[in-house]
């Protein structure tokens, strides 16, 4: 069994979990198991095993993957598709572009407008970062059911939605 420090223990406070846990306690709890994982995350990058491990940002990633999963596509799409502004995507592309990872090229509808597109080079780093993420998360869940894994999946990628749209929402009201 893990020691109990402050990043495992069943309360945020790093004792025992109390006896009869008000409301808050749940949202306590919650809001530290957030923070511990951000600073579990930051530390090992979620960076995969073997060689691959740490070798790509999580701004690099983010960029590559969408680029994989939407296609080519201009600054301001890609800006607005990850909730950031312009003037950070360009600046994260700068080297991505410059490594050889993503290329511009011309819009096919219009040869005025730039778009940046995952280079086939970009292609081949990204399926190895994915490979070695992928068995990461498998070493750190082996213990866990497909139910488990799924469950977890859907509960974090719904967070991440709720984050996300309240970020949506604080920017549009702060822009007004």
């Amino acid at each position: 069994m893990p020691p109990q420090d402050m990043t495992t223990a069943s309360s945020p406070s790093g004792g025992a979990a109390p006896e009869n846990p008000g409301p808050d306690h749940v949202l306590d709890t919650l809001q530290h198991q957030v923070a511990v994982f951000a600073r579990r995350a930051e530390q090992t990058r979620l960076g995969g095993v073997g060689q691959v491990r740490n070798s790509m940002d999580r701004a690099a990633y983010l960029l590559l993957n969408r680029l994989d999963r939407e296609g080519p596509m201009g600054v301001k799409a890609l800006a607005a598709g990850m909730g950031i502004d312009s003037s950070t995507v360009t600046r994260q592309v700068a080297p991505l572009v410059d490594t050889g990872l993503v290329k511009r090229t011309s819009h096919p509808e219009d040869g005025r407008a730039v778009v940046l597109q995952l280079s086939p080079r970009g292609q081949a780093r990204l399926d190895e970062v994915r490979d070695s993420r992928r068995e990461l998360m498998s070493q750190v869940t082996d213990g866990w059911s497909e139910e488990e894994r799924d469950t977890f999946c859907a509960l974090l990628t719904r967070f991440n939605a709720a984050l996300a749209a309240r970020q949506t929402a604080h920017q549009t009201a702060h822009a007004n």
